[in-house]
């Protein structure tokens, strides 16, 4: 989980690739992995949050998380996290707001500036391919990620609406 990757910019794309739609996330780091990006960032993905990946934080200058979403408007919804301190706290698998949470609780201050992409899915049941309206907004997401990496490098001004 913690690494030692000196790269500034992490994008951590989680979910269930068994659970139809779930596997949005980890499908957008595919995607990404198979293209030219600048930057490049570091791509990490697994099923869930846990405790231990507040480690993966330490040193960034930017995070993106990157989930399905059964109630984010079509084809996703992006914005900034805070910490908070929410009942996934206690659980195996957490928030990305608990997970921010737990990085302050390591006393190395404040997290890095994190955001969340929530690409809207519909089917989440266990062996259920890829939907072919979360195909689309998968789609919209890796060009709004590709414009989201280049603005931060400062080579682009502006990103397309997220609609």
């Amino acid at each position: 989980m913690a690494q030692q990757d000196p790269n500034p910019v992490l994008i951590f794309g989680y979910g269930n690739p068994s659970r139809g739609d779930d596997a949005l996330g980890p499908l957008l780091l595919e995607r990404l992995q198979a293209r030219p990006l600048p930057g490049p960032p570091s791509l990490l993905t697994d099923f869930q949050l846990q405790i231990e990946h507040a480690l993966d934080l330490t040193g960034r200058q930017r995070v993106l998380f990157v989930d399905a979403s059964a109630d984010a408007p079509a084809p996703f919804r992006y914005g900034p996290l805070q910490p908070a301190l929410d009942p996934s706290f206690t659980t195996h698998a957490l928030t990305p707001a608990a997970l921010l949470h737990v990085y302050g609780q390591l006393g190395q201050g404040p997290p890095p500036p994190c955001r969340m992409l929530a690409i809207r899915g519909y089917r989440f049941d266990l062996g259920a391919p890829l939907s072919p309206a979360a195909e689309r907004n998968l789609a919209r997401a890796v060009t709004y990620v590709e414009s989201l990496l280049l603005r931060w490098q400062g080579r682009a001004h502006h990103l397309p609406a997220e609609g």
